[in-house]
């Protein structure tokens, strides 16, 4: 195709240069001249990202989903100990809407919060008891206080969490970095998602893979999902009595016809079907020995504490996210689901950092020790926060908490993050802002400012317009930068 040939009507200029190199012959060689190249054959958006130097090479998204009592873990109120049982005042609700399990209470009951909290590190940072491994890196994080976010309800904060949008139909953080930096290991996905089940009496909300979707983006940018056990892609392996070489030319074959369709229709996802199963087929010899535990060594599953044996939990998904971090994977997510403590949180609170606290300060100490951690941004946090008054009854000695989308926290570290610190405020009552707040676009913009992307420049044009993961909002939070 000439250029003087293109449409204008018909496509953009990314799917021009995009079309003008289609060949598997071109992108073989693409890939063996130069990979960096090869990555925008794969997919990336174009050649001028990263937009600056980046401090991470990758990410590591340790997800809460269930939303994490920030009073109990992060956010230390000593004054509430005095109000126990007080009606929240009218003055610190401020008219906010609740949702339909509170929303009806005669009253709103102050709680406290039932652990002690202590000052950790050199750094000082205000920490609970139930998080004593968390607290041994105390000096490696930098706690947001003031996040928060739009919704109130678990799958539209999840949602708006994951793509910057309450509704769905919108590509995955994960996605777009992705799309905007391409793949490094040519025979692993670009972004992988593993979801842990918590193992002690919970309230599990459900997670819908939209939630790593690549929405309008090429679907190739899509998260793959990894199940537990040694193989952990489905349908990956070849069913017996097919060979390594008649799975090769049959995938040949297809990819004939496939070049064939795509030369007719000029449809991108054609090629993106090209670039799946040629994945798939490499896969089948790096997946296995991905999977593969049994060569780590007996220090690293006591590093990562006692269920990291176990296929399928948060501790041994860690490990998975360190081995997948040393190959070069852009982004890794982790969903530990079971924070929804409606009741009984005291007990249920305890499981989740049972579960958690352990293997997210190994993975720290794993990365770190590896020389990993400078170039990888891990961060810690769920959708929204908890509420400061009891759902249902209150006793001394257990309660339960409703959503609280207005303050909450998270936190960072490694890969361009300033570390050993806290930032933002909340007030007596942890329930609204007293100092800078930070939104959920302004987390994004942060994360993909510590990739080297202007948050503003990355963008995708559909449906007429140009989209982006943080709309057209988004400040990056400079003060919490190394």
């Amino acid at each position: 195709m000439k250029f003087s040939e293109f449409d204008p009507l018909q496509g953009t200029r990314r799917h021009f240069f995009g079309r003008a190199a289609t060949g598997l012959g071109s992108a073989v060689l693409a890939s063996l001249l130069n990979p960096v190249l090869h990555a925008l054959a794969e997919g990336q958006s174009d050649a001028s990202l990263p937009h600056f130097r980046p401090r991470a090479r990758r990410v590591i998204w340790l997800t809460q989903a269930g939303a994490p009592s920030q009073l109990d873990l992060f956010d230390h109120k000593p004054g509430l100990s005095k109000r126990f049982k007080e009606p929240l005042p009218e003055s610190i609700r401020g008219g906010q809407r609740l949702t339909g399990m509170t929303a009806n209470q005669k009253t709103l009951p102050v709680a406290p919060s039932t652990f002690a909290f202590k000052q950790r590190g050199k750094s000082g940072l205000w920490l609970s008891e139930i998080l004593p491994h968390t607290a041994q890196v105390a000096d490696e994080l930098c706690v947001i206080r003031s996040l928060h976010t739009e919704a109130i309800n678990h799958d539209p904060a999840m949602t708006f969490l994951q793509t910057g949008h309450q509704n769905a139909g919108r590509p995955a953080l994960g996605a777009w970095v992705s799309y905007g930096l391409g793949t490094v290991n040519q025979n692993l996905p670009t972004f992988v998602v593993m979801i842990s089940r918590p193992s002690g009496p919970t309230n599990a909300q459900p997670l819908h893979e939209r939630m790593w979707g690549s929405g309008f983006l090429p679907s190739v940018h899509q998260g793959v999902r990894f199940s537990p056990g040694r193989d952990p892609v489905l349908f990956l392996s070849n069913p017996p009595g097919l060979s390594v070489g008649h799975r090769r030319g049959m995938l040949d074959d297809l990819a004939r016809l496939n070049q064939m369709k795509f030369d007719d229709y000029q449809d991108p996802e054609t090629q993106t079907r090209i670039a799946q199963y040629e994945l798939a087929f490499r896969m089948q010899t790096s997946i296995p020995d991905l999977a593969d535990l049994s060569r780590e060594p007996a220090s690293t599953f006591e590093r990562y504490g006692p269920e990291s044996k176990k296929p399928g939990t948060y501790a041994a998904n860690c490990i998975l996210a360190r081995r997948l971090a040393e190959r070069g994977v852009r982004f890794i997510q982790l969903y530990h689901r079971g924070w929804d403590q409606h009741d009984k949180l005291p007990e249920g609170i305890r499981h989740q950092c049972y579960d958690t606290d352990q293997p997210s300060a190994a993975l720290l100490q794993d990365l770190k020790q590896r020389g990993l951690l400078d170039d990888t941004l891990v961060i810690w946090g769920g959708e929204f926060g908890r509420t400061v008054f009891s759902q249902g009854e209150l006793t001394e000695k257990t309660f339960g908490r409703d959503h609280h989308p207005r303050c909450y926290s998270v936190w960072l570290a490694g890969g361009g993050i300033k570390p050993g610190m806290s930032f933002g405020e909340t007030d007596d009552y942890s329930y609204n802002i007293a100092r800078d707040p930070v939104h959920i676009h302004d987390l994004n913009a942060t994360i993909l400012h510590c990739l080297g992307i202007q948050h503003e420049r990355l963008t995708f044009r559909h449906q007429g317009r140009d989209f982006r993961l943080t709309d057209v909002h988004g400040e990056v939070v400079k003060p919490v930068l190394a």
